[in-house]
């Protein structure tokens, strides 16, 4: 017969063992909605401050709309440089992309505000954009699978399933260095400003459209690596 008191006493850790779990999952989400927030952090200060600045009259002078993109790259540079100390103070991993846009986000930014040119702001995008896709490809070219080497962590993908995501992403970065150099040619300043929180969206969208792709060649721990 079962013992009662043993049965009672197995429910209670399966319990505990539940609510345990239930709080790690909890803990984990709410990490990553943080770490979301941190990312989006330095654009939403930089369209923030640009639209203030706006509100601002024309003329001569540190305030004024015409200073409008160099005062919101300025907070975007401090913005970027506080998530990565962030990161550092928390002992987080700090992806390499990261580095290298936080890297270009400087210099292109300060160069543009010391110069007081447009043109270098304008253009960082794309530089940024391109040197991605430029990795990614030149990778590929020598037989070095940057993407799978970034996320191989993540995700168990055979190789051909690593190389469709690595030439589907470098085909995203070429295609969004082109979109930032039709929009600052074509748009005004505002709409190329503003537009950054839509770059943002079009590559979260893209990324969920490769979702159905990898989990259906993610392999399972006892799978052999092909």
């Amino acid at each position: 017969m079962t013992n009662p008191a043993a049965a009672e006493t197995r429910r209670e850790v399966m319990t505990k063992k539940q609510n345990t779990e239930g709080s790690a999952e909890l803990s984990d989400a709410t990490a990553k909605a943080g770490s979301i927030w941190t990312e989006l952090g330095p654009t939403l200060a930089f369209i923030g401050i640009y639209n203030v600045m706006l509100r601002f009259p024309e003329g001569e002078g540190l305030f004024t709309k015409d200073t409008a993109l160099y005062w919101a790259t300025g907070v975007l540079i401090v913005f970027t440089a506080f998530v990565i100390i962030q990161k550092l103070i928390r002992g987080e991993r700090i992806p390499p992309f990261l580095i290298v846009s936080s890297a270009l986000i400087g210099a292109f930014g300060t160069a543009g505000i010391l110069l007081q040119s447009k043109l270098f702001l304008f253009i960082k995008p794309t530089i940024i954009n391109l040197l991605y896709a430029g990795v990614i490809f030149g990778g590929l070219a020598v037989g070095r699978n940057i993407w799978k080497m970034l996320f191989h962590t993540v995700f168990d993908l055979p190789d051909h399933a690593w190389k469709t995501l690595a030439i589907r992403w470098g085909l995203y970065f070429v295609a969004m260095a082109a979109w930032n150099e039709f929009l600052w040619r074509n748009f005004s300043e505002a709409t190329w400003a503003n537009w950054k929180l839509g770059n943002i969206v079009i590559g979260v969208v893209f990324a969920l459209a490769n979702t159905p792709y990898t989990l259906k060649h993610m392999r399972k721990p006892e799978e052999a690596d092909t």
